[in-house]
């Protein structure tokens, strides 16, 4: 009887090492699923109060539910971590993740139901330490899974869509109705819809016109060398005043403008309010605008402008038609960077009267009313996230050759 040869002994070990990674542990998988089981099972379920601002009292998962339901949570919560924990396919990951966070969500809305004394309008229920922990833990495993199937821009669009159609369905059904944060929503329902408005207006808006100057102020750049250094370098000094320091700083001479300036303060131009606001979001705005122009510019090869060229393209015709198409997904996304940035910084423009959610969150820190500030920062962190995913997907089909560069 022959031994086996060294071919066929590294073959077995490479099919023993296949079937290890199989059957091993998931490195990440085994962090999630260790935060969700710590969090399960040392932080409160819920979160209640005898009214909006008294401390809040911790109720653990088995007290927060029916016996029953408390008791299914936490069986389906341990076989979603066992999913996590072992190297299963993208797919199940992905499935599991999802109806656990469904599962998660719909059991807080009856905790609120549960502990909510009948005919109490004044006794708030808000999510605990264990719902944002196994939250979070099953979020990012959603994610990680969705990356791990490579999905496509389309896809992940539709999973956003369903997502977000998943949510207002729970929402719309009252599942919710008995939380905190609803009714908080339920008690300023006008107001929330005209900051949220506000909130975009600023955010939106202040991309739009960073946009139609920092565009052009990259070209300039790309074209004049000299004065691509002085430029770029006073946006990144721009860029490390503190935002609240910039917003600040902007009230003293705006309300001098809206002083002397005819019309200035017709057409809405203050000391503080939306204008400090808009300004500051669009001066922060400039840079990712202006430096990734440039650096989509850069990005064009030389050969693809001399083919051009040889062809007998004008200037006019090889910037518009070579340049400006090559280079659109590296400013797409710097428009992506500014989206996002905006989002969250429009939060601030609530400091100084500009409105947007940023009125909820800083009305909540001066009551002690935990709720009232989620009122203002889930919102915004969801349309952060939505912008962020929506933008990333506009830039793969813009460019869907891989090996070219779309960072700046």
């Amino acid at each position: 009887m022959t031994g086996a040869g060294p071919a066929e002994t590294m073959s077995a070990q490479a099919d023993d090492t296949r079937v290890k990674r199989r059957s091993g542990l998931d490195r990440l998988g085994a962090i999630l699923a260790a935060i969700a089981a710590a969090g399960l099972a040392f932080q409160p379920f819920s979160l209640f109060r005898a009214n909006r601002i008294v401390a809040a009292k911790p109720v653990g998962i088995l007290s927060a539910l029916p016996p029953l339901e408390a008791w299914l949570l936490v069986a389906v919560v341990v076989a979603a971590c066992a999913v996590l924990l072992l190297r299963t396919p993208p797919a199940l990951r992905l499935v599991v993740s999802a109806l656990t966070l469904a599962v998660l969500a719909v059991a807080v809305g009856r905790s609120g139901m549960f502990l909510t004394p009948s005919s109490n309008t004044y006794a708030r229920v808000a999510p605990g330490g264990a719902f944002w922990i196994v939250a979070f833990a099953f979020s990012i495993a959603l994610a990680d899974a969705s990356v791990r199937l490579k999905m496509s821009p389309l896809a992940r669009l539709a999973l956003l869509a369903f997502t977000g159609g998943a949510l207002w369905m729970l929402l719309w059904s009252g599942a919710w109705d008995s939380l905190s944060i609803l009714r908080e929503y339920t008690n300023r329902a006008d107001v929330f819809w005209r900051e949220a408005r506000v909130h975009l207006l600023l955010a939106i808006g202040s991309l739009a016109g960073a946009a139609v100057v920092g565009i052009p102020l990259g070209i300039l750049c790309f074209r004049v060398q000299p004065i691509r250094a002085t430029l770029l370098n006073s946006l990144n000094i721009l860029q490390t005043i503190p935002s609240m320091a910039l917003f600040g700083l902007l009230i003293a001479p705006l309300a001098w403008v809206a002083a002397h300036v005819p019309g200035a303060s017709a057409v809405g131009i203050a000391g503080i309010g939306i204008a400090p606001a808009f300004v500051a979001l669009f001066a922060y705005s400039l840079l990712p605008m202006v430096s990734n122009t440039v650096a989509g510019l850069e990005s064009v090869p030389p050969q693809v402008r001399d083919a051009a060229r040889g062809m007998g393209m004008t200037a006019r015709q090889r910037f518009f038609e070579v340049d400006m198409p090559l280079a659109f997904p590296v400013i797409l996304t710097g428009i992506r960077i500014v989206l996002v940035q905006n989002l969250g910084l429009a939060v601030l423009a609530g400091l100084i009267g500009g409105g947007g959610f940023g009125t909820f969150v800083f009305q909540g820190i001066s009551q002690t009313a935990t709720d009232l500030v989620l009122l203002g920062a889930l919102p915004t962190v969801a349309l952060a996230f939505a912008a962020a995913i929506v933008l990333d997907a506009l830039v793969e089909i813009a460019n869907p050759t891989p090996n070219r560069s779309a960072a700046a």
